[in-house]
């Protein structure tokens, strides 16, 4: 059995919404101090349907941190900011089908990009927010790896 799924492969060799975005709605930026990845999420939004209509990522970090990325930034784009925070590391991996087990904190920084960009957006239009926006400390032990 592969260590990585050929999804995962497919992710990470041809990552999805790559780079950076000049005139970003919102800026995420995620790390992990225990493995070292760091990813930053940009996200274009329309003001009137509150839709994601543009994604890209940058990702210092491992095969898995980029593929992680890569497909969140799938699974948002065209979406709704409401159905955007609902994304979860659980649905980052089942997309991927699946990650081993200790990659996982990857998907947890995916989901923690998302949210931070979105906070960012929030944060320049004056938008309020609650408690779906609280990232983790980093310490998936302390948080633990299904938010």
């Amino acid at each position: 059995m592969a260590l990585y799924s050929d999804k995962v492969m497919d992710h990470f060799q041809n990552p999805r919404n790559v780079g950076k975005m000049d005139d970003a709605d919102g800026i995420g930026e995620v790390g992990n101090a225990r493995c070292g990845d760091i990813m930053r999420m940009y996200i274009k939004v329309d003001p009137e349907s509150q839709t994601i209509t543009d994604v890209k990522f940058n990702t210092f970090g491992c095969g898995s941190a980029i593929a992680t990325s890569s497909m969140a930034t799938e699974l948002i784009k065209g979406k709704p900011i409401s159905q955007a925070l609902q994304l979860s590391n659980k649905a980052v991996v089942e997309a991927l089908d699946g990650l081993p087990a200790y990659k996982l904190h990857c998907s947890v920084l995916a989901e923690e990009a998302v949210k931070a960009a979105v906070k960012d957006y929030y944060d320049k239009n004056g938008i309020a927010y609650g408690p779906e926006l609280q990232s983790c400390d980093g310490d998936c032990e302390s948080c633990g790896v299904e938010h």
